[in-house]
């Protein structure tokens, strides 16, 4: 059964990309293959007595053909009709008297239509803010109403479409003060500052956020910035060879990754946009530390080349007149070399040291490719009753990499 859903959505993943070649044909003509395959279960198993006479089950067969005949759907289905359905025939039928009602459906719909763009037209100049009695007094006043100004509370600024110009993928922090987020359109201006209540210097930081070995890994991490071509690690040599930092820090709460999106409704070049946060109380309640995904032999594809990084601190600092943006991570490494038979998933579990520790690491921003999402490997015993969500990345000796938290996960992984 798990085969089969994973099948079914691979195929569907696949066919809502932007751009379908021939190998992702060959890839969705696979997925549907073993799609057929594994649903026999639920027909042997008395779940359904015939799977087949599902109506969108059956056109699935007709999607690669049409695909071949017409191009990518580009995420176009049969729901979006139906959603366009409800707000065109649904709802002006309930406000109809129901007798000979098409006349009245319409005319709901031309003037639902008009009082929309009457809105918008409102809007920009300026006449959908504040009360009527306080526009009238405006104008009596002889000032001329500023047009609408879009806000957005920074908060929940997660993810939507960012402005060009076209790169794979990229990871920035939050913009530091008084400098305005430009990777917004001219009519969304955003501005974040570096968290002012930690210790400006490296040693004092490491003591406040509980992390000792921080400056020794700041000083392994400028070793490897330092000797990008040496065949020794920083992880590997002295720390008697690695350079002293003990300098002013600045930390972050917040990092955002930028990467190309073309099946989305995106800036311009395509791109689009995530938040990946590090914060030690998220909305006044437990901490929140994102995972990401972490190249670490670009020669490789995809999870080959990778690993999966938790997310303990955003940070930047200056050495030498260099300018390095930083994250603290916790490794965690894939187990095998492929991915798990039954989901079709990668396995990752935590690395630890040999006496037990987290195994952390200091890496730049530029090896961030985006945000990951883990779902953990249940076993056989049920979860305690007061288990919390906020304990899932604590607990659980393995995890699964989700291709399917979104549409471009499945791509960056397949």
């Amino acid at each position: 059964m798990v085969r089969c859903l994973a099948a079914f959505l691979d195929f569907c993943y696949l066919v809502r990309r932007n751009s379908i070649c021939v190998d992702t044909l060959a890839k969705a003509t696979e997925a549907l293959d073993r799609f057929h395959e594994y649903r026999q279960i639920f027909i042997d198993t008395g779940v359904e007595a015939d799977v087949i006479s599902l109506p969108r089950q059956h056109s699935l067969k007709h999607y690669l053909y049409s695909i071949e005949l017409f191009g990518s759907p580009n995420g176009l289905c049969s729901s979006i009709t139906e959603s366009k359905h409800i707000k065109a025939v649904k709802r002006p039928w309930r406000r109809s008297s129901h007798y000979r009602a098409l006349r009245q459906m319409l005319l709901i719909n031309e003037r639902s239509d008009k009082l929309t763009a009457a809105r918008s037209r409102f809007a920009e100049r300026g006449m959908m803010q504040g009360t009527t009695l306080s526009y009238t007094a405006m104008l009596l006043r002889g000032e001329e109403p500023q047009p609408f100004a879009i806000t957005v509370d920074p908060g929940r600024d997660d993810h939507g479409a960012v402005s060009g110009p076209r790169v794979m993928s990229s990871v920035s922090l939050a913009a530091t003060a008084g400098m305005c987020a430009s990777q917004y359109n001219c009519n969304l201006f955003l501005t974040l500052w570096a968290e002012r209540e930690y210790p400006k210097y490296l040693k004092d930081l490491a003591a406040y956020i509980d992390q000792p070995r921080l400056p020794d890994l700041v000083r392994r991490f400028l070793f490897n910035q330092l000797h990008p071509d040496n065949d020794v690690s920083g992880d590997d040599i002295s720390l008697d060879q690695c350079p002293y930092f003990s300098g002013r820090v600045f930390v972050y709460h917040s990092a955002i990754a930028r990467f190309y999106a073309p099946s989305d409704l995106c800036g311009a070049g395509g791109m689009h946009h995530e938040r990946i946060r590090s914060v030690p109380s998220w909305q006044g309640e437990h901490s929140r530390r994102d995972t990401v995904f972490i190249v670490t032999e670009p020669d490789k594809p995809r999870m080959e080349g990778m690993c999966i990084g938790r997310v303990h601190l955003f940070f930047s600092f200056i050495y030498e007149g260099q300018y390095y943006p930083c994250a603290l991570i916790h490794w965690f490494v894939p187990i095998g070399h492929s991915t798990d038979d039954e989901t079709g998933f990668w396995v990752v579990k935590p690395e630890f040291t040999e006496n037990g520790r987290q195994h952390l690491a200091v890496i730049h921003l530029d090896c961030i490719a985006r945000a990951a999402h883990l779902t953990g490997v249940y076993g056989s015993s049920f979860l305690p009753d007061d288990f919390d969500f906020s304990f899932t990345l604590d607990v659980f000796r393995s995890y699964f990499v989700n291709s399917y938290a979104d549409h471009h996960t499945h791509e960056f992984l397949t």
